[in-house]
């Protein structure tokens, strides 16, 4: 991997259709489209937008960041199974990103050696999840923010970012800061940036992140198997 890597991202995991092209160390392209459907048909043309405003072709890029939630299930999928194939046919990396890792101060990624990231969920819920110096050190769960767990408290300095931070944190005595994801497809090249160049990245293809069950029933017939 060369030391800039040239990474183009993209999340559908919203009702959007976000993506960002990093070249150079710099962010090259930007887009941010707000929309309820039609994500798997504005998906590829946008892409392939930013790639000709660049002046880059597919061959260009070193990887590939996608977000994997958690959000919505069917949105997840469509930008998940993008970035498999297009990872697959190029020959590079995927990077999933999740949306925890997004809501992460982008100026300090790998600063916090305790922090609580925080998402909004159905219900007045919560999802969180711990990290470590940008590291997750837990699975992400649903909580109630009003009444957020005692085991969530972390041994050291602890510090709450994201939806409702100022409950959460007030229960725990923590350091809170309020946030909410912006720029997203900007966060998440560079996110991914962050992960390429701190050698974090094992050979797994990324998958959609799910915290909750689905609302509608599950199928009667078993899914099919996504190969690695």
């Amino acid at each position: 991997m060369r030391p800039d890597p040239v990474i183009l991202g993209f999340d559908t995991s919203a009702a959007h259709c976000a993506a960002a092209l990093l070249s150079d160390g710099a962010v090259r392209a930007e887009r941010h489209v707000e929309m309820g459907r039609g994500q798997a048909e504005h998906l590829m043309p946008m892409l392939e937008a930013m790639l000709a405003e660049c002046r880059l072709a597919w061959q260009d890029l070193d990887a590939i960041a996608v977000g994997i939630g958690p959000g919505n299930f069917t949105g997840i999928r469509i930008s998940v199974s993008a970035a498999r194939g297009l990872a697959l046919a190029l020959g590079i990396p995927a990077i999933g990103v999740s949306s925890f890792e997004l809501m992460r101060d982008p100026t300090g990624l790998g600063a916090h050696p305790a922090e609580i990231v925080c998402l909004p969920a159905p219900r007045d819920q919560a999802y969180v999840q711990p990290f470590r110096h940008g590291k997750p050190i837990a699975a992400p769960r649903l909580i109630d923010p009003t009444d957020p767990p005692p085991d969530l408290r972390l041994p050291v300095t602890m510090r709450v970012r994201g939806h409702r931070a100022d409950q959460i944190a007030g229960a725990f005595d923590a350091e809170a800061a309020p946030a909410r994801i912006e720029d997203i497809g900007r966060r998440l090249v560079r996110c991914a940036e962050w992960r390429l160049c701190c050698g974090r990245e094992t050979p797994v293809a990324p998958a959609p992140l799910y915290v909750r069950p689905a609302d509608a029933a599950p199928p009667r017939d078993p899914a099919p198997v996504i190969l690695p």
